[in-house]
């Protein structure tokens, strides 16, 4: 035979690539492209982890009972089917959420129906090619501050072995029938939930505020409306393009909030229709992008700056009602946070990155992480949850705008106390592929072993290893880098998606009179500088 070439190269590269390992569970479950080979998303990888999963409940309780959710991506509704045939057969009690709805509304489920376990068939905002199967954990799976929380080791691990164990998809029983269908009525009591919960008021404050809400292509679009309406904002304005599921994301180049371009649409019709207030929820509605506008134009406020507004609006909260309780993020996240609950007299816990780790502190009322990931209702939805985010912002804004003032004016004043801090990141994407996997752990072996001794003229005071642990930490793939002004670095591989995240954040004093515009140009040049010469510690352009 001959050698590859060319084309044929990168085909022979790709299909070696589907079959060099299987999709592992990685951030609470799978998640990759489509496509064939135990490497890939498709119905054999999902009935096999289906069995696992099954077994895995099965050797933990008697009966156990599972829901399972899926949104409106390439092949969601016939990867939640097969995994609900596969449960059937396995002896497991099984609802099927009505039609693909958010990853809220199943984490809400496992919850409310007092579930062991919930299985969500979504890629969240990655692309269109990809798809994905997480899980959730509840009832008698976990102690209380973990129930209808993604799973963590070392289920994660036991359901990676179970799943293993099967000797081929043939070999798997699968139910022609046998789960419940449930009613819309489970839909309806989330949105009574959140309304409840995060958004019971009504009145001009609320029907005063304008807001132009995208769903980003995916299946959140209903929901949030019915929750904001029912909440009392009644002047909203949907991205009609954008409204409806298509799993093909076709007016973006991915259908992530954060991407620049996705929230073009969303800031034409806000300037159209005079809005006080952008809202994005991403495909599965898990995640929630906020933009307010100016005087040069709509911005969108960075994860860290609506999570530290919603933080401290949740301090405030907890504080008025005599509440012991603990604010929570990231060791990605802003240090801000950490602040903000002191400042109150509550509790801090930071964690590792993902929503597994944040919603399990004791006492937890509020917990974020950069990424557009905001837990506001822990209670409700122990998992990040875009819907009720939203609401806390549009109450938040309505509240302020009463008082003639704004989220930007909210978060001038937190700089005034605290200090201003300013986050970015510096984001290296790779192929998704062997050779791309390396590089970005070789990236980090080099910030590991050879790292940058000065960022923007400050020099380094202290290198952390994330993967020895730390006091606060156990053992993770990333590197903090500190710098004698403050300024922090952490790098990590990214759990979903094949990319090396730098979170770079500078911190600014605002003394007594101080013009914050200034200092906040002061801190964006900062930010710059800091992200130029990371680059060229790692040998990379900035962007």
């Amino acid at each position: 035979m001959g050698a590859w070439r060319g084309g044929d190269a990168a085909a022979g590269a790709e299909l070696a690539d589907r079959f060099a390992r299987p999709l592992g569970f990685g951030t609470a479950g799978l998640r990759g492209a489509l496509g064939g080979g135990p490497g890939r998303m498709n119905r054999a990888v999902v009935i096999a982890t289906s069995a696992g999963l099954g077994a895995y409940l099965n050797d933990q309780v008697d009966r156990p009972r599972v829901v399972v959710g899926y949104d409106a991506r390439h092949g969601s509704q016939v990867f939640a089917m097969d995994a609900a045939a596969v449960l059937t057969a396995a002896g497991v009690q099984v609802f099927v959420l009505p039609g693909a709805l958010p990853t809220p509304v199943l984490a809400f489920a496992v919850r409310h129906l007092d579930a062991d376990a919930g299985v969500m068939v979504t890629a969240s905002h990655n692309p269109a090619s990809d798809n994905g199967y997480k899980v959730y954990l509840g009832a008698r799976m976990t102690d209380d501050d973990g129930r209808g929380a993604l799973i963590v080791p070392p289920a994660d691990e036991a359901i990676a072995q179970a799943s293993a164990q099967v000797r081929s998809v043939a070999s798997v029983a699968r139910a022609e029938a046998g789960w419940t269908v449930l009613r819309p009525e489970i839909v309806e009591a989330y949105r009574d939930g959140a309304v409840r919960t995060v958004g019971d008021a009504s009145g001009t404050a609320c029907s005063g505020l304008r807001i132009v809400l995208t769903a980003m292509h995916g299946v959140g679009a209903d929901l949030a409306t019915s929750v904001l309406r029912a909440a009392g904002f009644t002047d909203l304005h949907l991205v009609d393009e954008q409204a409806r599921p298509d799993p093909d994301f076709p007016t973006v180049a991915f259908p992530n909030p954060e991407e620049p371009g996705a929230l073009d649409l969303a800031f034409a019709l806000a300037t159209k229709v005079r809005a006080d207030l952008v809202v994005a929820l991403d495909p599965d509605a898990d995640r929630c992008a906020v933009a307010v506008g100016g005087t040069t134009g709509w911005r969108r406020l960075h994860g860290d700056e609506t999570g530290v507004l919603l933080g401290a609006d949740a301090a405030d909260r907890a504080r008025d009602r005599g509440e012991t309780a603990t604010l929570a993020c990231s060791v990605v996240s802003s240090r801000l946070l950490r602040l903000i609950a002191t400042s109150a007299g509550l509790r801090f816990a930071q964690t590792l990155t993902g929503f597994k780790w944040i919603v399990r502190p004791a006492g937890l009322v509020f917990g974020y992480e950069e990424a557009l990931g905001y837990c506001v209702a822990p209670d409700l939805v122990r998992d990040k949850d875009g819907i009720t985010a939203a609401l806390r912002v549009a109450r938040l804004a309505a509240r302020l705008k009463t008082d003639g003032r704004t989220l930007t004016d909210s978060l001038d004043d937190l700089a005034r106390t605290h200090g201003l801090f300013l986050t970015d990141q510096l984001t290296v994407r790779m192929s998704d592929d062997e050779q791309g996997r390396a590089t970005i752990a070789a990236l980090v072996d080099r910030l590991r072993t050879d790292g940058p001794s000065a960022l923007a003229g400050s020099a380094v005071v202290e290198t952390t290893d994330l993967s020895r642990g730390t006091d606060d930490l156990p053992p993770t793939d990333g590197i903090v880098v500190l710098c004698a002004d403050g300024t922090r670095v952490v790098a990590r591989p990214s759990g979903t998606e094949p990319k090396l995240k730098c979170y770079t954040e500078v911190v600014h004093p605002v003394p007594p009179g101080a013009d914050l515009a200034t200092v906040r140009t002061t801190a964006r040049q900062h930010l710059a500088d800091v992200a130029t010469d990371l680059a060229a510690a790692l040998d990379l352009a900035t962007g």
